[in-house]
């Protein structure tokens, strides 16, 4: 059922709510949270299908807020609120109200939000698309107790990084780092079943990928090992080499959805690690609300350290006699050399 609201207030849309589920049939509110879903018309389709995807497995109210830029002054300095308000089969499993914002409502938008979150519920907001650099000072935020953003869609992600580490508050969270979940799980159960030390670890994947950044980030702070990253086409991570003292560990995923496990003195095992879309990220952050220590811990390690490191591996490279060189990079210097003596 959808009830459409023009220039409406936040308690015709409470009303609007009641009325569509007595007109279903299900007057008894059993959501189990409060999902605010920041985002823009372009990206408001997609944000709201993985929103009712997730809420067969977490109930909630979901809250869409789109705010609208007018184009004339007038039109601007004029305050309106429209709601597209939708239960029943229209809402997944629970209720869903589209909130578009014009005019100088959209620097308010948590005064409209705030008389529609269920009472004694937590609150998530998830920013799909323009989020701010520190979400708990941002108005939507500081009504929440678990704040979701996702560098991935930002200009510059790898930037984006170290101004998150630098606001950071606990309850943040970013659907980048929800993205290597089954990746860390993979390498720790991979450590488990040998007892060697990890002396150095290389990341590959796509260039400016935050999760490949987090990834080394996380490997770096818990391991205490240098982190060298590579690019590849991708799509998105595509292998970790751990260097040990027993041989290398190392998983790999060409094609997005099948790896391959080898560790030394074991035969290589094929491991099911697809990508996982939004739908399955945000169910997976909806499980837990309280602050994540574990991605503090690999955000506050720094972008920057991983950059030093890589920049004195590369240092330490040119660095080495020409004895130690290996033979391609020899074979180049020679020839290198016999072409300059030709030229004279």
């Amino acid at each position: 059922m959808k009830i459409d609201l023009t220039d409406t207030t936040s308690s015709k849309i409470n009303k609007a709510l009641v009325q569509g589920r007595r007109a279903i049939g299900t007057p008894a509110v059993g959501m189990v949270l409060t999902l605010v879903i920041v985002t823009d018309e372009e990206n408001a389709y997609d944000a709201l299908k993985a929103a009712n995807e997730a809420s067969r497995e977490h109930p909630s109210r979901t809250l869409v807020v789109i705010k609208r830029v007018s184009r004339s002054p007038r039109d601007r300095a004029k305050a309106r609120l429209d709601a597209e308000v939708r239960v029943g089969t229209a809402a997944g499993t629970g209720e869903t109200v589209v909130l578009r914002l014009y005019g100088e409502v959209i620097d308010h938008a948590q005064s409209v939000v705030l008389p529609l979150l269920l009472p004694d519920a937590p609150v998530v907001v998830w920013w799909a698309a323009n989020a701010p650099l520190d979400p708990a000072n941002d108005p939507l935020g500081a009504l929440a107790q678990r704040r979701v953003t996702d560098t991935y869609a930002a200009e510059h992600p790898v930037e984006e990084l170290s101004a998150r580490a630098d606001a950071y508050t606990p309850g943040d969270t970013d659907l980048s780092w929800t993205r290597i979940t089954p990746w860390r799980s993979m390498l720790a159960a991979a450590l488990d079943q040998v007892e060697c030390e990890v002396t150095s670890v290389e990341v590959e994947g796509e260039e400016f990928n935050p999760s490949v950044e987090l990834l080394g980030m996380w490997l770096a702070d818990r391991l205490s090992v240098p982190v060298k990253r590579s690019v590849s086409s991708g799509p998105g991570l595509t292998g970790v080499l751990m260097e040990t003292n027993c041989g290398p560990i190392k998983l790999g995923r060409a094609d997005g959805s099948l790896a391959s496990l080898s560790i030394e003195g074991q035969p290589d095992r094929a491991v099911a690690l697809k990508r996982r879309d939004t739908a399955e990220l945000i169910a997976e952050e909806l499980r837990r609300l309280d602050p994540d220590d574990t991605y503090a811990s690999a955000l506050r390690f720094g972008v920057e350290r991983l950059s030093e490191q890589s920049g004195a591996e590369k240092s330490a490279e040119k660095a080495k006699p020409e004895a130690d060189r290996p033979a391609a990079a020899k074979k180049s210097a020679a020839s290198s050399a016999a072409k300059k003596a030709a030229s004279k």
